[in-house]
């Protein structure tokens, strides 16, 4: 290829060759040059000449030529605004990648920093549920739930399927796909809370709750978030997620002092979480934001209103079908009372009580089989709730208390108050009260141990004892009295002259003996009955006079064992021994008898001429009322009063107690044969009749409060002579 010839500029007033500068410029190089060289003085140029070259050397300042602008300067423009855009985005996307890789630096940083503040790893486990108390009643059916939880620990396969997945719905919809944390959920939830200028929603995930239950303390602090995130990893890793789901449905609180969906199914609907409905699996679901608020027993229209927008959400993510949302948006779940009221929860309360003495510390669920009859209990708490509430104003009572056992000492019904919810203090096992009148049949067997019998006279007539004057409360007298009317009667003046001659240390070693616990008191009021003992202990002490006069210990716990059968304890046993001989039993029973055939407790008197023994009860001013009495079957303690001592409106043993004894007593002994005293085999033959010199009392209130109908005629004549021929007396 030819080289192109260079054409060499011509100058005005051009000097000669041999004075021309051709030398290259630093301009023309491609680098520096070696060294510098002195450069020789040339011609100016002229101003056309130096024009053309300025203009040469220079590029042009703008794309636009003489008519209109180049092609080339235009597309270098427009190619230039068309870069912008996306240089940002580049830098953008860098300083992102940038900034991301060192605040995951950051975040990494701060978990390994309050991680360091947590036990190694080889020592995390999952702590215990705590141990659940099932309480059952004798024909296997629930009473009640206790422990710290509430409720059984169920498995997730037992659970209706739409229970999890109500509450994955609204608290967790991505428990299924993420690793412990949810960060699309906890950008939203940022985004939400910034937008709203308030904390309106949480990020945590459900395994974060579970372990922030099982491993943290609530405060809400930086370091127990980190520490929660990091448990949340390790519990991804280390288990299932229905082993977490597991975990969390039976350990979440949810309110009413219930710890997991069974424990929270029970306390609201009265049913295991194993059989609720879509609605209750809404209504428990809906109870994770706020258990107080959303609570259906307290605030029934919210927690209905919350329950919707858990059926919602349970559509939207395909867990139930358009017409089972409808379906439970048309029947509500109702939160049911019977669970906080009932007074099986007293039963409960005291089997928790006793429960230490016979396995210690628990360690795992179990089952205790209790001796309460589910029908008599139901009975029993339904007569006192129906007369307190009939009379409560008219007499000024406002508490009661009843408990029944059998001949053995089992607690077939105890109900410890008229309402559970209202106050839960057990005053059948714990409220000591004055018996009155109710503690003379000590007294009495005390006299026939002492060698009296159910005839032996005794005068009724004023009486001063070192300073003390016991009166009846009738301030009528009937002279000379067979021991046996003067019990039906209730007449504190021969009470009185019995406990002289007897003693009171007598007195109390046989009451002890029958089965009273609590302190008593030796004076002589003791036989009016001024030493206070609870409903249990003088019922358990009647018990004898009704199996053949054996002592019993009451009890209610006959057997228990854990969920997967491992017998921990069984009842074994036969009490006290005997503590009444025959003889005196029989005795007595005849007496007791009298009581409600023509003494204070007619109102108590059974139908279908059952044979049964008792006695009224009031105490000083009114303040208690008792009615005690007995079948060969079973014997009941009845009380009433108030919580505050307060003296009632005249209540007495013989109103409104025998009237609830007979209506529970009648319940229970619905389907069973009648049957005699021990020691009677003729009742209602028994009819002890006043002498004909005694004076007819002016009215009809006897000793102590207690309502009497005395009997025509008193004395020794006639069926006194046929009782001795009939009993050896």
């Amino acid at each position: 290829m030819a080289r192109r010839q260079r054409i060499e500029p011509k100058f005005e007033n051009e000097a000669p060759p041999s004075s021309l500068d051709l030398r290259v410029t630093q301009r023309d190089r491609s680098s520096k040059p070696a060294a510098k060289k002195p450069r020789k003085k040339t011609s100016k140029p002229s101003p056309k000449a130096a024009a053309k070259t300025q203009s040469r050397r220079q590029p042009p300042r703008s794309g636009k030529g003489r008519g209109g602008g180049t092609r080339k300067g235009g597309r270098k423009s427009t190619n230039r605004a068309q870069a912008w855009p996306i240089r940002l985005l580049k830098r953008a996307l860098y300083w992102g990648c940038v900034l991301g890789i060192w605040g995951g630096i950051f975040v990494v940083g701060i978990l390994g920093y309050y991680a360091a503040y947590l036990p190694p790893t080889s020592e995390w486990q999952v702590p215990q549920r705590p141990p659940n108390v099932k309480i059952v009643s004798a024909d296997g059916s629930l009473l009640a739930n206790r422990g710290d939880t509430g409720g059984e620990a169920v498995r997730l396969e037992q659970l209706p399927s739409y229970l999890p997945n109500a509450v994955i719905a609204i608290e967790d919809r991505r428990f299924r796909s993420h690793f412990g944390l949810d960060p699309i959920g906890l950008v939203r939830a940022v985004y939400i809370n910034l937008t709203a200028g308030t904390l309106r929603q949480g990020g945590s995930t459900l395994t974060q709750q579970l372990a922030k239950n099982l491993f943290l303390e609530p405060d809400r602090t930086l370091k127990r978030k980190m520490q929660e995130l990091v448990l949340s990893l390790w519990l991804e890793a280390k288990f299932s997620k229905d082993d977490i789901l597991e975990m969390y449905l039976n350990r979440v609180y949810l309110g009413s002092g219930a710890y997991g969906v069974d424990a929270a199914a029970r306390r609201y609907f009265g049913k295991s979480a194993r059989l609720v409905t879509v609605a209750e699996a809404a209504t428990l679901a809906g109870l994770l934001k706020a258990p107080s608020r959303y609570s259906p027993a307290n605030n029934p229209d919210l927690a209905k209103a919350r329950a919707q927008l858990v059926l919602a959400a349970m559509h939207d993510e395909n867990y139930i079908t358009a017409e089972e949302a409808k379906t439970a948006l048309a029947s509500p779940a109702t939160a049911v009372r019977r669970h906080t009221t009932a007074s099986s929860n007293y039963v409960a309360d005291w089997v928790m009580d006793v429960l230490p003495h016979y396995v210690g510390s628990l360690d795992r669920d179990i089952i205790v089989d209790t001796t309460i009859d589910t029908s008599l209990q139901r009975a029993a708490e339904s007569a006192l709730k129906t007369a307190l509430a009939d009379n409560r104003t008219k007499l000024g009572v406002s508490q009661g208390a009843i408990v029944t056992l059998d001949t053995a000492g089992a607690v077939k019904a105890l109900v410890g108050g008229a309402d559970y919810s209202k106050s839960q203090f057990n005053r059948a096992v714990y409220a000591k009260r004055q018996p009155g009148s109710a503690f003379k049949p000590f007294v009495y067997l005390t006299a026939l141990e002492k060698g009296m019998t159910p005839d032996t006279i005794r005068q009724d007539a004023p009486i001063t004892i070192k300073g003390w004057s016991p009166q009846n409360y009738s301030k009528q007298h009937y002279g000379n009295v067979s021991l046996t009317r003067a019990l039906s009667l209730s007449l504190n003046t021969v009470a009185a002259r019995l406990a002289y001659e007897v003693g009171p240390s007598a007195i109390i070693k046989t009451a002890k003996k029958m089965g009273i616990s609590s302190e008593l008191k030796p004076n002589l009021s003791i036989a009016l009955g001024t030493s206070e003992v609870t409903p249990l202990e003088i019922a358990s002490a009647y018990v004898p006079f009704s199996n053949g006069g054996y002592g019993v210990l009451p009890h209610v716990i006959r057997r228990i064992k854990t969920v997967d059968g491992k017998l921990l304890f069984s009842r074994k046993g036969d009490g006290r021994g005997r503590v009444i001989s025959r003889q005196n039993v029989g005795e007595m029973n005849r007496m007791m008898t009298e009581t409600l055939l023509t003494g204070t407790g007619k109102k108590a008197q059974l139908t279908q001429n059952r044979p049964a023994g008792g006695k009224t009860g009031t105490s000083q001013d009114f303040r208690d009322a008792w009615f005690i009495g007995y079948t060969g079957n079973l014997t009941t303690a009845v009380w009433l009063g108030n919580d505050n001592n307060s003296p009632t409106k005249k209540a007495t043993g013989g109103s409104l107690p025998a009237v609830i004894w007979k209506e529970t007593m009648e319940a229970a002994h619905k389907n069973m044969a009648v049957v005699n005293l021990p020691g009677v085999s003729n009742y209602g033959l028994q009819t002890v009749t006043p002498s004909a010199k005694a004076p007819t009392p002016r009215s009809n209130v006897g000793s102590g409060g207690d309502i009497i109908r005395p009997p025509a005629g008193e004395g020794t004549g006639g069926p006194i002579n046929l009782l001795k021929n009939l009993f050896g007396g």
